[in-house]
């Protein structure tokens, strides 16, 4: 399993930059997960549009969906469109996204399947199951195995004994780290801190834990450490075009 980070900002993309989108890749088989801002673009440089075969959207907001639509438009907008691409997300989270266009011009473009909590599934060669992690709108944590490997995708969450649960004994554990110490009063339910994170991944017992989501201006080397107090494995922090080869 190869994981490709497209990009990682939290809220908006920095210059040059991009919010969470993830690609995956095993056995040919191309999944993104997460389409945020500006992810598009990058995706681009490595896959043409046809060449996804299948994306999951953690959950609604735009800095994970909103690239979704021109993903979807460079698929319909074209002589030969590829089949409808299969898109996972909970009930009503892409509602916003999918009615940027004029009804209908992107319905042969996809087809919706939806996750629930607790759900498992086949995602070509990934076997996933999901798990709704807080956040102040629904928001499903994903697992994901291919070739015996484990990745585990918090989406946005705030610290949770769920979050511990679905990693437990990941190879990757890919936790947004919004904030490298204190999160704010009134994000604590619902985001989470690289602090925070560091001590869910110990907790879980993964092998590997990348932060994601650091709010624009964030100092990678303050979010490592500040992860690190708590766990002993390897820190990274995600940014474009950061590769891991799982095995």
């Amino acid at each position: 399993m190869r994981l490709r980070v497209l990009g990682a900002c939290g809220a908006w993309p920095q210059a040059g930059q991009a919010c969470s989108g993830y690609l995956l890749e095993h056995d040919g088989f191309r999944l993104v997960v997460d389409l945020g801002y500006a992810t598009v673009p990058q995706l681009l440089r490595h896959v043409c549009a046809e060449q996804v075969d299948a994306v999951f959207v953690s959950h609604g907001h735009p800095d994970h969906c909103a690239d979704l639509n021109p993903l979807l438009r460079a698929r319909a907008l074209r002589d030969d469109p590829p089949p409808p691409l299969p898109v996972y997300a909970l009930p009503g989270a892409l509602d916003a996204v999918l009615a940027l266009d004029r009804p209908g011009m992107l319905a042969g473009a996809y087809e919706l399947r939806e996750v629930t909590d607790g759900g498992a599934f086949d995602v070509g060669p990934f076997r996933a199951s999901t798990r709704l992690l807080p956040h102040s709108v629904p928001n499903a944590g994903v697992r994901l195995t291919a070739g015996g490997r484990t990745l585990v995708y918090t989406g946005d969450s705030g610290p949770s004994p769920d979050v511990v649960e679905l990693a437990r004994g990941a190879d990757v554990l890919l936790a947004e780290a919004t904030h490298v110490d204190e999160v704010p009063e009134g994000s604590r339910r619902h985001l989470s801190s690289a602090r925070q994170a560091g001590r869910q991944a110990a907790a879980a017992d993964v092998g590997r834990l990348v932060l994601t989501h650091l709010w624009p201006g964030t100092d990678p080397a303050a979010a490592r450490a500040a992860a690190g107090a708590g766990y002993d494995g390897e820190v990274a922090v995600a940014t474009t075009d950061l590769v891991l080869d799982l095995r």
